[in-house]
C-alpha cells in the first residue's frame, strides 16, 4: 500500500530519515464470508449471493483472532464477499476492538442502512471503506445492479452522520478511468476522509509499445491527478488520506512528480521511498479467506500457504519452506526481466509478483503492469531484457 498523503506531508515538512520501523506483524485482510449481494465484474473472490460451505465458525474465528493477537498483528480488515451478510459480524468486530486491533470494514455499502447503522456505529470501526466504481451509471454497470450507487451513497452518508471515518475504494480499469475526476469531486462534496485507488491486477501487454499503451497512459494520468489533488489538500490544510494499492511503481512515479515540481527535494524523497521499500506481499500484508486458507495477499487466492484450521496463522506466516514465501521474504527479492534491471527496484521492490506469476507462470518474472517506460527505469531504448 502506497500512502500518498504521507509523502505529501514529507514534501511540505521534511523530516530526518531515521531508522526504518517495521510493523510488529502483518496487516490481515480477512474475507470472513464469500457471499455477496452483488456480482461485480472485477471481484477477486468470485463471490455470489449464495452460501458457501466450509466457512469458519464464530468459535474458529475467535481462536484465529487470539493467535493473531499473540503474533502482534496490528490491523484487521474485515471483508468478504459482503461482510455485513455474516450473521456474527458485529460480535466479531466488537471482540476485535476489545482486543486492541485497528479494525476496518470493507463493504460495498449497499447494506448499510437505518436498520444497522446504530450497530455499525456502536462497534467503533476505525475505518469503513465503501467500494465505488464510478459515478452512478458506471458504478451500477460494474456492480450489475441498478440503484447500487444510490444505495452505497446512502450508506456512506449514514456513516458520516454517525461520525464514522468513511472513504471510497476505487478499482481503476480502462472502462471507468474517466470517472476518477468525478469521484474526487464527490469526495470533496461529501467531505469524505479517505480515497483508496486500487490498480487492477492487469495482465499487461509485455514490453511492446509500453510508452504508448492506452491503459498505461490512463494509469499515469490517474496518478498525476491523485498527486495534484492530494498536494492541493495539503496546501489547504485539509487532512484527507490518499492511498494506492496493487502497483508499487507508484512510488517511482511519485519521484518523477517530485523531480518536476520540487527538484530540491528529489534526493530526500527518494531516500524516504527507499525506506518504504515497495511491495510487501507475504511480509507486511496477509490474507485469510473464508475457508481459512492463508495467502500472501488478497490477489493470491489460487495459491494457499496453509489453513488456520490445521495450523496457526503465526506458524504458516513464518514458514519459509514454501518457495513463494521464501522468495517474498528475501531482501532483496530476486526478480528478473525489466524489474530486475530497473534502477528504481529499491523503491518498488519488484512490484506485484502475483501478476508476473499469472501471466508467465514465473512469480519472479517482470511485472507486466509496470507503467514506466524503459528510459525511466534506466534501460536503453528498445532493450529486450526478457528475451
Amino acid at each position: 500500500m502506497f500512502r500518498i498523503s504521507q509523502f505529501m506531508q514529507e514534501i511540505a515538512h521534511p523530516t530526518s530519515l531515521g531508522p526504518k520501523r517495521n510493523p510488529p506483524g502483518p496487516v490481515v485482510i480477512w474475507n470472513l464470508i464469500r457471499r455477496c449481494n452483488l456480482t461485480c465484474k472485477h471481484c477477486y473472490s468470485i463471490s455470489a449471493d449464495k452460501d458457501f460451505p466450509g466457512e469458519l465458525s464464530t468459535d474458529a474465528v475467535y481462536t484465529v483472532m487470539d493467535d493473531l493477537k499473540r503474533f502482534r498483528v496490528p490491523v484487521l480488515i474485515l471483508s468478504g464477499g459482503e461482510p455485513l451478510l455474516r450473521p456474527d459480524i458485529f460480535e466479531i468486530a466488537h471482540r476485535a476492538k476489545a482486543m486492541g486491533f485497528y479494525v476496518g470494514l470493507s463493504s460495498n455499502g449497499t447494506l448499510i442502512d437505518e436498520s444497522n447503522i446504530d450497530r455499525i456505529a456502536a462497534v467503533g470501526f476505525d475505518y469503513v471503506g465503501v467500494s465505488l466504481d464510478g459515478i452512478q451509471e458506471t458504478h451500477d454497470k460494474f456492480r450489475r445492479m441498478e440503484g447500487a450507487y444510490d444505495a452505497s451513497m446512502h450508506g456512506i452518508r449514514l456513516c458520516k452522520t454517525r461520525g464514522i471515518k468513511v472513504g471510497i475504494r476505487f478499482t481503476l480499469t480502462q472502462d471507468n478511468a474517466h470517472d476518477l475526476p468525478g469521484l474526487l469531486r464527490l469526495m470533496e462534496e461529501e467531505d469524505l476522509d479517505k480515497f483508496y485507488l486500487s490498480h487492477l491486477n492487469y495482465a499487461g501487454r509485455g514490453n511492446t509499445n509500453r510508452k504508448h499503451d492506452v491503459f498505461h497512459q490512463a494509469t499515469r494520468s490517474a496518478m498525476d491527478l491523485l498527486f495534484d489533488t492530494c498536494w492541493r489538500y495539503q496546501q489547504e490544510g485539509q487532512h484527507k488520506e490518499f492511498v494506492t494499492g496493487n502497483n508499487d511503481a507508484d512510488g517511482a512515479y511519485l519521484l518523477f512528480w517530485v523531480r518536476q515540481n520540487f527538484p530540491h527535494l528529489e534526493d530526500h524523497i527518494r531516500a524516504k521511498l527507499v525506506q518504504w521499500g515497495g511491495n510487501s506481499s507475504g511480509v507486511n500484508v496477509a490474507n485469510i479467506d473464508n475457508l481459512g486458507n492463508v495467502h500472501p495477499d488478497t490477489m493470491w487466492w489460487n495459491y494457499n500457504l496453509g489453513n488456520v484450521l490445521e495450523r496457526p496463522f503465526s506458524e504458516i506466516w513464518m514458514d519459509t519452506s514454501d518457495p513463494i514465501m521464501a522468495g517474498l521474504k528475501a531482501r532483496p527479492r530476486k526478480v528478473g526481466g525489466r524489474c530486475g534491471e530497473c534502477k528504481h527496484f529499491d523503491i518498488c521492490g519488484g512490484n506485484t509478483r502475483v501478476r508476473a506469476w499469472q501471466v508467465s507462470g514465473d512469480p519472479w518474472a517482470e511485472d507486466p503492469a509496470c507503467y514506466l517506460d524503459d528510459e525511466e527505469i534506466g534501460l536503453s531504448e528498445g532493450c529486450l531484457v526478457n528475451e
